[in-house]
């Protein structure tokens, strides 16, 4: 079943986030008993109480979570129970690749997207590995031993990954001024490559992040011969979950090396333990150092440079 409620637990400055980006793209807000405000939106209500807590309700409410909360106001996974996929165990495996990211809500490190083919045989094979949506796995352990076995079972023909430095995550973002449209190209990019390594595959899936046509429209020659469907939570797709675990795999890794050059633990997500260790990563190296090793456009980096 949908899920049409959801509550969070905001700080005063997510909530403030919150109320000038809703009213900026043209929600309807208004006063509310104990409330900060309440926005109205087409299928979706949102109430922010002063305890923090903040409700969304409405037909709409998952792809807020997905478009809005998630990747504007948390900058990472809402936390949530994961009901049991009943359906997923029984779900004919059809030859098709999925694709995935990870890093695009974390302020230190790069933003990596990977791509998996699987056919009925290698579907079933990773489905009995204990593959999942990577958001389920805790233990970057089980993640880095998980993907392994993943690479193996579907051949070196069948993934492909690419990762975007810092350096150059930032002069892309730049390029594109959207996280949308330079996701968009990301997953084209990888989907040229798996293709070009296994020309067969007959569709790929994503998880939807934005109008499905940002990826057809960036896709190469290639890339225009097959069908691209994109879907809430595809994570829930055996490809997808393969796809989620080889990027999260490699934004692990990526992190690790920046650590080294850094010499700081870098949290992951964009908590207040972030800005804690952006903060001394400013003193200790100043601004260029904070700009090598964190995506410049976050609001944490104006406010460490500011001094907020």
């Amino acid at each position: 079943m949908p899920n049409y409620s959801y509550t969070a637990e905001l700080t005063p400055e997510q909530i403030e986030t919150l109320q000038q980006l809703l009213e900026e793209r043209g929600w309807a807000l208004s006063e509310a008993p104990y409330a900060v405000f309440r926005a109205k939106k087409e299928k979706v209500n949102v109430t922010a109480y002063e305890s923090g807590k903040t409700v969304i309700q409405g037909k709409g409410t998952e792809e807020f979570i997905e478009f809005i909360l998630e990747p504007e106001i948390l900058h990472g996974p809402a936390e949530r129970e994961v009901p049991p996929d009943e359906s997923a165990a029984e779900e004919i495996i059809t030859p098709h690749g999925g694709i995935d990211e990870s890093g695009k809500g974390d302020f230190f490190g790069p933003l990596v997207i990977a791509g998996v083919n699987v056919t009925k045989e290698t579907g079933k094979a990773l489905k009995a590995l204990g593959v999942c949506d990577s958001k389920k796995i805790t233990s970057d352990k089980k993640i880095a031993s998980l993907a392994l076995e993943i690479k193996k079972c579907v051949g070196k023909e069948n993934f492909a990954i690419v990762h975007f430095k810092m350096e150059t995550y930032n002069r892309l973002y730049e390029r594109f001024g959207n996280l949308n449209r330079m996701l968009a190209w990301g997953h084209a990019t990888v989907i040229e490559k798996l293709l070009e390594q296994n020309p067969r595959i007959p569709r790929m899936l994503s998880d939807q992040f934005a109008d499905p046509s940002l990826i057809n429209r960036a896709l190469m020659e290639r890339g225009r011969e097959i069908i691209v469907e994109q879907r809430t939570k595809a994570e829930s797709d055996i490809a997808v979950a393969a796809a989620s675990i080889l990027a999260r795999d490699r934004f692990v890794s990526c992190v690790a090396l920046l650590e080294q050059e850094t010499g700081f633990t870098l949290p992951k997500g964009a908590g207040p333990g972030v800005k804690a260790v952006g903060s001394e990563i400013l003193r200790k190296s100043g601004v260029d150092g904070l700009r090598r090793c964190c995506k410049n456009h976050f609001k944490t980096f104006e406010e460490l440079v500011n001094g907020d």
